[in-house]
């Protein structure tokens, strides 16, 4: 079973990769992961017993509460920490100007750790809760040595060598640095959050001649409701009549689409035209919105190697620099002059420089910002490690129908007469292909024994006479006599007990933005693209004709796809876009797999690393651009924090740096990283 909680008061990537961990021991708890940027924490497990018990672990984890998903997120006013910070400060100024004016030791001593107390009474609690925490079931050297603890070993140090200005500093500084951090965080929780406005509150439900107001989620397949001029789309519909919508909420472009009669518009968007009915194809569970937001605030889960890196490497981290720190207080001072005082200023600069929070925040807050920018273009991340995947891709496979071409299909021409026609119609009414879609408008006598043939068509019997309807290739192999016919429409051929009675076009319609979207990934650097297609090489590349595509593979059978898969991933990491069931093997085969998500089937969308929400190639580009950008910008947070501390590390060695300074120095880099993260949710 699977379950996501609401909490709240988890701000720390750390303490989340700590309370992931004692939920992973818990019996009955297959996996966890707790998410500190959305605030959730998702679990599988077997029976309500294990549940139990994650839940107890959870609301006894530091400060974290456990909250009603219903309830509407509050906004965070950190009304606390500026309280805190503003006392402090209110000691820290006079005990400065004090001790600059050369009165009373003691006086500025007492300022100092009144300032000191303010900021630091938090910290205090936290590192006394880890000690705790840290001897239950064993010891755990990680959830003792955190950031809370070197702190206060920092600041009480300070005060223990006669340095209260530095030991009040500490914790000031470190309290703001926290308190930014904070609020960083919390700027693209609002970022995410604010794609539930894509949600509509309510929708104009029509029964009859009457238009009743009803909840969204009520909404059944079927319904119908009526889109005034600025209603948001409140589920996938089908229109009645032609508008004009506002896709900028799913797909980020600024322009107005206009749409047909019969067309089908996902949810999020705003009818921009005039007053339209339409008819509910999917309910709001399983609409465009719900992907999204289900999609964006489950990433989380799915961690790239960067991230699981740094979660790892702090756990070593931490304990090793604390015992370095111990070192070099305790064994220096005994080959210089036993000057324990200076060394010990020394260790306590070193361990508060050494501090990962600036890998362990803006790490995984990159990723999360990455995959809330491209969830702004109208492309849904599953999570960090496709966007690390896709940050790789050098090569491009696309299938063709559906996903190059619009994948609405209507009769062109028949050849043979009606017969054929309602012959072809009986077998595909009974099919699940996307083909089958060209023959719904149509009646026919009723089919029977219907069997779908994998790649090659149908077969069955209607009114006591076999029938086939399907490709050359079935023809063929029935040794049935058929002709090639060469049309860039798609061919559905007939046969009547063994002999071809003629046969059906299906045409289908390269899709608009194709050309655009192909000719930009390959100006992004993707070296190869190819199409794989069980239709005919001819055909295909009359269909594909303009497109800047560099290989076609036609004539695959499902299962002759996932090999040329394989074949093209020895030219590169391979990124594969399709939008059918029978893509999904490939999907699997694929370094990253994008699905069409209007079009799309469940199955495609189920194993894939990205959904195209709104089924617009257009999207791919910036995906790609996106995915880069936030791989960089990952790398550069990773080089800078480490080259930026090991600096100051060893300047801190040979006494460079005062203590006050090493807090400022850990925050800066800190802030440095964060603000660095945030510059993903800028324009891609």
């Amino acid at each position: 079973m699977k379950k996501v909680i609401r909490i709240k008061n988890l701000d720390c990537a750390a303490c989340a990769a700590e309370l992931s961990e004692e939920l992973e021991k818990l019996d009955g708890v297959r996996a966890a992961a707790a998410d500190f940027i959305n605030q959730r924490v998702s679990l599988e497990y077997e029976g309500e017993e294990a549940l139990t018990r994650a839940i107890d672990v959870i609301s006894h984890f530091e400060e974290v509460e456990i909250v009603d998903g219903n309830a509407p997120v509050k906004r965070e006013r950190h009304l606390k920490e500026i309280v805190s910070i503003a006392l402090s400060a209110l000691f820290f100024v006079p005990a400065l100007v004090v001790q600059l004016v050369g009165v009373n030791f003691w006086i500025y001593f007492g300022l100092f750790l009144a300032a000191a107390l303010f900021t630091g009474w938090t910290v205090a609690i936290n590192a006394a809760r880890n000690c705790v925490r840290a001897f239950k079931d064993g010891f755990h050297p990680s959830v003792l040595l955190d950031e809370n603890l070197l702190m206060l070993i920092a600041a009480v140090g300070a005060f223990a060598i006669k340095e209260p200005m530095e030991g009040a500093a500490v914790m000031l500084l470190y309290e703001i640095g926290e308190l930014l951090q904070t609020i960083a965080v919390g700027s693209s929780r609002g970022a995410i959050a604010r794609l539930a406005a894509l949600k509509s509150e309510t929708a104009l439900k029509v029964v009859g001649e009457v238009t009743e107001e009803v909840d969204p989620e009520t909404l059944e397949t079927g319904d119908v409701i009526l889109l005034r001029k600025g209603d948001r789309v409140p589920a996938d519909c089908r229109l009645f009549g032609d508008t004009t919508l506002d896709t900028k909420s799913l797909t980020g472009e600024a322009y107005l689409r206009e749409c047909a009669a019969g067309e089908e518009v996902l949810a999020g968007c705003v009818n921009e035209g005039a007053a339209v009915k339409a008819e509910i194809v999917r309910p709001v569970s399983e609409s465009a919105v719900a992907r999204i937001l289900e999609m964006v605030e489950n990433s989380s889960a799915k961690k790239a190697k960067p991230e699981k890196f740094i979660t790892r490497f702090a756990r070593i981290y931490t304990p090793v620099v604390v015992l370095l720190a111990l070192l070099i207080a305790v064994i220096p001072p005994l080959f210089d002059g036993y000057r324990f005082a200076l060394w010990v200023g020394r260790a306590l600069n070193f361990l508060v420089i050494s501090c990962p929070c600036a890998l362990i925040i803006s790490v995984p807050l990159t990723y999360f910002s990455g995959v809330g920018t491209l969830a702004r273009a109208g492309v849904l991340a599953k999570g960090a490690v496709g966007v690390d995947a896709l940050a790789r891709v050098s090569v491009a496979a696309f299938d063709k129908t559906g996903t190059l071409t619009e994948g609405k299909f209507s009769i062109a021409d028949v050849k043979g007469g009606t017969h054929v026609r309602d012959m072809a119609v009986a077998l595909e009414k009974m099919s699940s292909h996307p083909l089958a879609q060209a023959f719904a408008e149509y009646e026919a006598p009723a089919a029977e024994n219907v069997v779908e043939l994998a790649g090659l068509g149908l077969e069955g019997d209607v009114d006591g006479k076999h029938i086939l309807a399907g490709s050359l290739r079935l023809m063929r192999e029935r040794n049935i006599a058929a002709e090639a016919v060469e049309s860039s429409d798609l061919i559905v051929y007939v046969a009547e007990d063994g002999v071809l009675i003629g046969h059906v076009e299906i045409a289908d319609n390269v899709r608009a933005e194709a050309s655009e979207a192909l000719g930009a990934l390959k100006r992004a650097g993707i070296r190869q693209i190819a199409v794989l297609t069980g239709d005919t090489e001819a055909r295909a590349k009359a269909a594909l004709k303009g497109l800047p595509v560099d290989m076609v593979c036609a004539g695959l059978m499902p299962e002759e796809k996932p090999m040329r898969a394989q074949a093209l991933r020895e030219q590169g990491a391979l990124m594969y876009v399709g939008d059918g069931i029978n893509d999904t093997p490939v999907m699997a085969e694929a370094d990253v797999a994008v699905a069409m998500g209007g079009l799309g089937s469940d199955a495609a969308i189920e194993a894939s690393d990205f959904v195209l929400a709104s089924d617009n190639l257009s999207a791919l580009p910036k995906a790609l651009k996106g995915a880069r950008k936030t791989r960089k910008i990952v790398f550069e947070n990773i080089v800078f924090s480490i080259a930026v501390k090991v600096a100051l590390m060893v300047l801190s060695l040979f006494g460079f740096i005062p203590l006050w300074a090493a807090v400022f120095g850990d925050v800066g880099v800190m802030l440095l990283a964060v603000l660095n993260s945030l510059r993903m949710r800028g324009k891609i």
